[in-house]
């Protein structure tokens, strides 16, 4: 599709999500009602490939009935243009205020300007939208991208370094390359630690970080010390491609507490993941989207604070605290119920791991 015609889709979809939008609201009126009863609350996910989405929505839906909210939601699985259909029917819904996982931060815009248009609020959910209208709700990313090359490091502080990055059309992925070059940057320039090997990770995809992990090992020689991968589903793929090559064991990041993370830094095929509660992020989100719902204006949610995102944009955010999770605190995910003693502990031999005794 040539750009100019991609600019007349993106109009048309912008056209109809507003006149939809505007339609529900002008006839229904339960859009714009400070005390509306049976409150609905639409989550568009971008997809859910990734483990920690499933933990999320049962975070999410919980907090919704506790609030006396309704839930409902759609897949986007992966597609740009999907996720703006499914904005569009989650507002037909009766949505009176929206949870967004975008797939991609750029072309979700038409819709979050539709729903504000509308008087409908949007909560954007982990990963940025930048919109002033939609409020921002995530854990530190650059502070996870620090944890995870801080945990690397201390473990190989010199050597062949290669980064596995995230979907680049989500502004996730370079927050965290960010924060982890804050940490090995210096590292780099002495030359302490070479690159050898960089790329993004199509819609974080295990299997296209593999296929990457491959390609760059075959380019080396196999001559790689150290990987930063950026979530724990690249990393899954990171350690596959690693261990077929017999080099499971050299320091490999991740983040989100995936189960089979866990056991991985259990097992010490994986350093470290760093721990984003996904059940915090989805309570949060869940009371964000009812409070504005209920008329609260984005500056008065509770916790709010003031960020100018990379491109200028004034917003109102939240920002939740991680947890990286190695081998010597790995107990804090199991006291805390995100993992049971056994998962975390399978095949790990006695005496290797404190919390797995």
């Amino acid at each position: 599709m040539t750009n100019s015609a991609s600019r007349v889709v993106t109009r048309r979809v912008a056209n109809s999500l507003f006149g939809l939008a505007l339609g529900a609201a002008v006839l229904g009126g339960s859009h714009f009602s400070a005390e509306a009863q049976d409150l609905v609350v639409g989550v568009s996910w971008s997809n859910f490939q990734e483990e920690r989405w499933k933990t999320d929505e049962a975070a999410i839906k919980a907090a919704l009935e506790a609030a006396g909210a309704k839930y409902i939601s759609a897949d986007a699985q992966s597609n740009p243009s999907k996720q703006l259909s499914d904005v569009e029917s989650l507002i037909a819904g009766g949505a009176n205020a929206l949870i967004v996982l975008a797939q991609d931060s750029a072309s979700i815009g038409p819709a979050i300007t539709a729903a504000s248009n509308a008087g409908i609020p949007v909560v954007g959910y982990d990963r940025l939208i930048e919109d002033p209208n939609a409020y921002y709700l995530t854990f530190d990313n650059k502070e996870v991208g620090r944890m995870q090359a801080a945990a690397v490091f201390a473990v190989q502080p010199k050597g062949n370094y290669v980064f596995i990055k995230g979907n680049q059309a989500d502004p996730n992925a370079d927050f965290l390359h960010e924060g982890q070059l804050e940490v090995l940057q210096a590292a780099i320039d002495s030359g302490d630690i070479k690159v050898v090997g960089e790329q993004y990770t199509e819609n974080w995809e295990p299997a296209v970080a593999q296929r990457n992990m491959e390609q760059i090992l075959t380019a080396n020689d196999n001559k790689v010390d150290a990987v930063v991968a950026s979530n724990d589903g690249t990393a899954g793929g990171v350690v596959a491609a690693l261990t077929a090559q017999g080099l499971a064991g050299i320091p490999v990041s991740g983040q989100d507490g995936d189960k089979a993370a866990l056991n991985r830094v259990a097992l010490g095929t994986q350093t470290v993941s760093v721990w984003k509660d996904a059940r915090d992020l989805g309570k949060a989100a869940a009371e964000i989207a009812v409070a504005l719902a209920k008329g609260s204006k984005l500056a008065d949610v509770p916790g709010t604070v003031k960020w100018t995102s990379p491109k200028g944009v004034e917003m109102n955010a939240t920002f939740l605290k991680p947890v990286p999770v190695t081998r010597d605190n790995l107990n804090e995910v199991i006291d805390a119920g995100w993992i049971s003693k056994a998962e975390a502990c399978q095949g790990v031999a006695a005496g290797k791991v404190a919390a797995c005794d």
